[in-house]
């Protein structure tokens, strides 16, 4: 998939502007730290603007093409697995991106799943630091 494509280089580069026209007005980001979806175009982004200081050594190892239900309303759409590796604070994660499409390609839904769970703790609180400090939470 095109948008996958552009996706992967643009956090690859850690470029924002290139993620904006990626995403649909009302994306929602499901978070392994955050019970409820962060939602909308501007949130989203402010969330990677704080992953892409968060995360050291980011890179994408591998991908996965098929269709998926979305969470928000069940229906199947094309989706796109992409598996990464990083580390936060010194802490390795392993982890999947998992990004639905809307009819126009754009990433409508996006699920992130990592492990081990110390890292996971890790990410979280680093994240929130990163929201707070950028006026977001």
């Amino acid at each position: 998939m095109e948008t996958a494509e552009r996706f992967r280089a643009a956090v690859e580069k850690r470029d924002l502007t290139a993620l904006e026209d990626l995403f649909t007005e009302d994306v929602r980001f499901y978070s392994p730290v955050k019970f409820t979806p962060f939602e909308g175009r501007p949130m989203v982004l402010g969330l990677f603007g704080v992953l892409m200081k968060v995360f050291e050594d980011f890179r994408y190892i591998g991908d996965f093409e098929g269709a998926a239900e979305t969470s928000a309303d069940g229906t199947q759409a094309p989706a796109e697995v992409l598996l990464f590796r990083a580390a936060v604070e010194g802490r390795e994660i392993h982890g999947i991106d998992l990004l639905h499409f809307d009819e126009a390609g754009r990433i409508k839904e996006f699920t992130v799943m990592v492990r081990p769970q110390s890292a996971v703790q890790a990410l979280g609180q680093a994240v929130l630091a990163g929201l707070v400090a950028d006026g977001l939470a």
